[in-house]
Order: C-alpha cells, then sequence, then structure tokens
C-alpha cells in the first residue's frame, strides 16, 4: 500500500526526447529519496508516459524500479489508449517488482459506466494482488470516474486499494474521498485541505523538482508551495520541470516527447533567473 509523499516523476529523456537517458534514471531516484519522499509514481502526466511506446514504458518502469532502494515505493501508471495495452502494462510492472499500479480512464472517448468499469476491472486483475489505484484526472481523461464506478470496482477487484485525484477545485475532490480507500491529492494547493479531510497523503508533479517542499507539506503539514508552483506552470510544465532539474545539478535533460516542447530561449533565461534568486 502506498503512503505519504509521492512524486509525480518525470521520465529522463534524449536525442531531442525520441530515446530514454538510461543512465539519469538512478540519480534522479536517489535526488528524489534524498528529498524525504516516501516514493514516486512513474509514466504518469509529469512523466509522459501517454506519450511514449509501450516498449519504452516497460523499460522506463524498470529502470525506475531497479534504482529505487528499500522503502522507497515506486507506482507504475499503466493508463493507455487500449484495454489490451493497459492489462499489458499492468501485468509488466507486477511482474518486475513495483508496489503500485495506477490507471487513468483512455482519453478522447466518452466512456458510459459500463465500459469504464469493465475497463480498470480488466487492469486491476491483470496486476492482482498487487495494489490497484484509479486515477481521477478530468482535466486529462475529457471525463470522471462515477463514483458508482466504483463502487461496483470495490466488489470487482480486490486490490483497489484507493485514487490519486488531481482534480480542481476540492469540491471535485471531496466525492472520491471514499471511506476504506487511500485518496493521494494531486494539486498542491489542496493537499493540506485533503490530508484534514482523511486523503492518505499527494502525489505531486512539483515534488519531482522539488523535492523537500512536498515532504515537508505531507508530512509536517506545514509550508506555502503555491509560488513555487505558479512559477513552474508559467511555462509547459514537463519542459519546465526538466530545466530546473538541471539547473538543480541533477542530471536530467530538457529533452520532452514531442508534441511537447522544450523551452524557449527568454523562457530559460526567466526561469533561470527565478531558480537563481529563489
Amino acid at each position: 500500500m502506498l503512503k505519504g509523499a509521492l512524486a509525480a516523476a518525470v521520465t529522463p529523456l534524449r536525442d531531442q526526447g525520441e530515446a530514454l537517458d538510461e543512465g539519469a534514471f538512478a540519480p534522479y531516484v536517489e535526488y528524489l529519496a534524498a528529498g524525504a519522499l516516501d516514493g514516486i509514481l512513474a509514466l504518469g502526466t509529469t512523466g509522459e508516459g501517454i506519450l511514449l511506446r509501450l516498449e519504452e514504458r516497460r523499460r522506463a518502469a524498470e529502470l525506475f524500479v531497479e534504482a529505487a532502494g528499500d522503502g522507497f515505493q515506486v507506482a507504475v501508471h499503466c493508463g493507455a489508449q487500449t484495454t489490451a495495452d493497459t492489462v499489458a502494462l499492468a501485468a509488466h510492472a507486477a511482474e518486475i517488482g513495483a508496489d503500485a499500479v495506477a490507471v487513468i480512464g483512455p482519453p478522447y472517448y466518452a466512456l458510459d459506466e459500463e465500459a469504464i468499469v469493465a475497463h480498470f476491472a480488466a487492469a486491476a486483475e491483470a496486476c492482482a494482488p498487487l495494489p490497484f489505484y484509479l486515477y481521477e484526472f478530468r482535466a486529462r481523461a475529457g471525463y470522471s470516474i462515477p463514483p458508482a464506478a466504483i463502487e461496483r470496482l470495490r466488489d470487482l477487484a480486490p486490490n483497489l486499494a484507493g485514487l490519486k485525484v488531481s482534480n480542481q477545485p476540492f469540491e471535485d475532490v471531496a466525492p472520491y474521498l471514499v471511506e476504506g480507500l487511500d485518496v493521494f491529492v494531486g494539486a498542491e494547493s489542496l493537499v493540506l485541505r485533503g490530508l484534514k479531510s482523511g486523503a492518505a497523503g499527494a502525489v505531486s508533479g512539483l515534488a519531482a523538482v522539488f523535492p523537500e517542499l512536498v515532504a515537508r507539506l505531507v508530512h509536517e503539514r506545514a509550508g506555502d508551495v503555491a509560488e513555487v508552483r505558479a512559477q513552474l506552470e508559467r511555462y509547459p510544465f514537463q519542459a519546465a520541470a526538466k530545466f530546473c532539474l538541471g539547473r538543480l545539478g541533477v542530471p536530467v535533460r530538457e529533452d520532452v516527447r514531442r508534441p511537447l516542447r522544450e523551452l524557449l530561449p527568454d523562457e530559460k533565461t526567466e526561469l533561470g533567473r527565478w531558480l537563481a534568486s529563489s
């Protein structure tokens, strides 16, 4: 079962974003672990997972799991466009020793409750008995997981352990704070309110760059990360995160997978100036 503060990790890439930068995985994980985090969610939204080929996603998951030490959790996001690909990725995550699997609903098509339940149930079965987490993010999937579907999945999937909920505002998080399921809040601005309302922790994109800030937010319920998040959100987030990591001495390149783009020269100057002064 996942716990505490987790980073929604970036995925190290090279060659203009067209290949994994395998040598960067271990030092990046070491950096996150040294920042007092409890683990990572690999290959999620911040990690560009949906843009990578299946073989790349499998290899990246392996590299993250290999790099993690004892007690540092690795959940693998396995959401894909089809049920078959999602099932294959979930089964692979279980085979390589991941600590959990998370799955977002396939984007583009407006799936009804029957299709949603069947999709998630198949994914959960593929990785059982590994803990399985629903990834609720309406802004990315294009729809929300109906609460009624979650209740049905609790009967169909004994390994359903909880959810990552990245919705905003808090009123769109609250319906997913279901008794008996662990909820991890995605929006840093809502973490403290979520914890007070029974959430188990956070899975944070900001923690992928500034792990200590989010670890303190979750573990000590202290600190204000709003300004830092706002600075990164002025730019394409994945590119800004990787740029900052490089400037902080972490060997992660700026490369992102197209159609995402790297920062423009003036954006690098602005963000670099802010980072140096913060």
